[in-house]
Formats: C-alpha cells, structure tokens, sequence
C-alpha cells in the first residue's frame, strides 16, 4: 500500500471526543480517498485523498462534525513533507521530541516571540514553515505548552506528534 497523504486530526479520542478509527476509514472512503488505513487510535489517516488535499481535508471535518458534534481541525501533508519536517527537526536525537503539524505559516515576528518566550517547561521550540519543532526535555505529559496555548502564541492551530510516531506514519505511508 502507498498512500498520497498523511491526514492527522486533532484532539479526538482524548476528552470525550470520541471517533472510531473504523468509521473515519468509513467517512474516508465515502469521501473518495483509496488506499485507506489508520494507525494507533490517535486519528493518524493514510489514504489517496481524491481531488485536490485541501478540499478532502475540508469535507473530512465537515463529515466529522456532521456525525460526531463537535469540529476538528484536520492536518495533511505528503510523506515527502513529513520527512523533510523529521530531517529538519533542529533539537537532535531529543528523547521527547515532538513536531506539531501547523494549519498554516505562523506570522515570522510572533513565531520568534513564541519560541524565545520561556513556556515554564525548558522546551525548546523552532517554527520551520508550517511546523512547530517541540523538545519537551521532561516529557510532553507535563508541559503546560497546550495545543490551545500554542495556537494563541502563532496565531494557527496544529497538532502535534512525536518523532517516532511521524517517522512510523511516512514509513507506513510508502507502504
């Protein structure tokens, strides 16, 4: 199997939001996408969307907000840009390294501002395009850098996953 995008969603199956992998393969593929499959139950989507990636981005949060009641930012790239975005990671072999896939290009004076301000965790940040380069030298499970926090501090919302996760979803994605 290969397949065109790597489709991440944020925050579902955490808080309440909940959404069977089975039924988003489903949504997916009534949607168009082929070459379809999920991996772990964090919304990580690999499939060939059909038409153009920002549309079936679109139309996938819509179907997910018309089922399930409540609206979720849907991230794509290519395997090519996650890659590129593992290869650029700035912060080395960081143990809890993370790259938090951004809706778009931050503004460059509140990206700086961000990264240099002092989130109260000792991480280290980068914005590399759309992406949000995290080391979390304490482990992300006690940052108080929220995806909510992140977002007010760039001005574009995201969702993050870690280094090996994203490595896993480019080799799956190449099949």
């Amino acid at each position: 199997m290969s397949a065109e995008r790597i489709i991440l969603i944020r925050a579902v199956n955490v808080g309440g939001a909940k959404l069977p992998m089975a039924r988003l393969r489903d949504i997916a593929t009534d949607l168009g996408a082929t070459e379809v499959s999920t991996y772990i139950a964090s919304s990580n989507l690999l499939c060939t969307p059909s038409g153009d990636p920002g549309e079936f981005d679109h139309a996938l949060e819509q179907a997910i907000a018309d089922e399930f009641g409540y609206y979720r930012e849907v991230v794509s790239r290519s395997p090519a840009e996650v890659e590129a975005a593992l290869v650029a990671y700035p912060f080395g072999d960081a143990a809890h390294g993370h790259l938090h896939f951004l809706t778009g290009v931050p503004d460059s004076t509140a990206a700086q501002n961000f990264c240099e301000r002092d989130h109260g965790g000792g991480e280290r940040l980068a914005v590399i395009g759309r992406d949000l380069h995290i080391d979390y030298p304490d482990g992300a499970g006690r940052t108080k850098l929220t995806a909510a926090r992140i977002a007010r501090g760039l001005g574009v919302t995201g969702t993050g996953r870690n280094l090996r996760t994203s490595a896993t979803l480019v080799e799956r994605a190449r099949g």
